[in-house]
């Protein structure tokens, strides 16, 4: 399995690019977040990673600029009836981040404006996807928290702070955390909070 390429940017396109290694070049089907990255560096070095696609019909590299993009884009086409075109449509309207922040908030619509994607397949995402993408983030804001950093107003109150730290981790600040976990019972599962704070952040 190819896990990267790295080289020089010949062509840079929308939807593809071409990398040389050492005289070889590469193929690579991107998103609009890696080429909006990307563009303008023609002649530079640069590394993206990658994900191979073996059909029997042909092989299909897929390169992208971030880890957490290429994790996205794994599973995306780990839900069923949502193939690498699909994932690659989703990750090219929504960052990783904004991905997660739309699964987390049950956002069926923002998902389904992707390119190809209709509403079921929106709601596919969501539901096989959702309580793992939570997971993750409780994790993170898990992680956060034992950090010792302040946690704000909530200092001390257990589920809202550890939200608040999954949300600080998601890029928003502590003041827009705050306000979203405002009037959130505190006794309710972190699981069930973020959700809840990400459907305000996001209306």
């Amino acid at each position: 399995m190819i896990y990267h390429v790295n080289g020089t940017l010949e062509l840079c396109e929308p939807s593809s690019c071409v990398v040389d290694c050492s005289g070889v070049g590469y193929k690579l089907t991107i998103s609009d977040n890696t080429y909006s990255e990307i563009v303008g560096h023609t002649g530079e070095k640069l590394k993206l990673l990658t994900y191979l696609q073996v059909r029997e019909d042909g092989v299909e590299l897929f390169g992208f600029r971030t880890n957490d993009e290429l994790s996205s884009f794994k599973l995306l086409i780990g839900v069923s009836g949502v193939g690498p075109k699909a994932a690659m449509a989703i990750l090219s309207l929504l960052s990783p981040e904004k991905l997660q922040n739309a699964i987390c908030a049950e956002d069926i619509k923002t998902i389904s404006r992707a390119s190809g994607v209709g509403a079921k397949t929106a709601a596919r995402v969501v539901l096989e996807l959702k309580d793992k993408i939570s997971k993750q983030m409780f994790a993170k804001g898990g992680n956060a928290q034992g950090s010792g950093q302040p946690v704000g107003a909530f200092a001390g109150k257990g589920n809202l702070a550890e939200a608040m730290e999954a949300l600080v981790t998601l890029g928003y600040s502590r003041s827009e955390a705050q306000s979203a976990l405002s009037g959130i019972d505190p006794k309710t599962d972190v699981e069930k909070i973020i959700p809840l704070a990400l459907a305000k952040l996001m209306r």
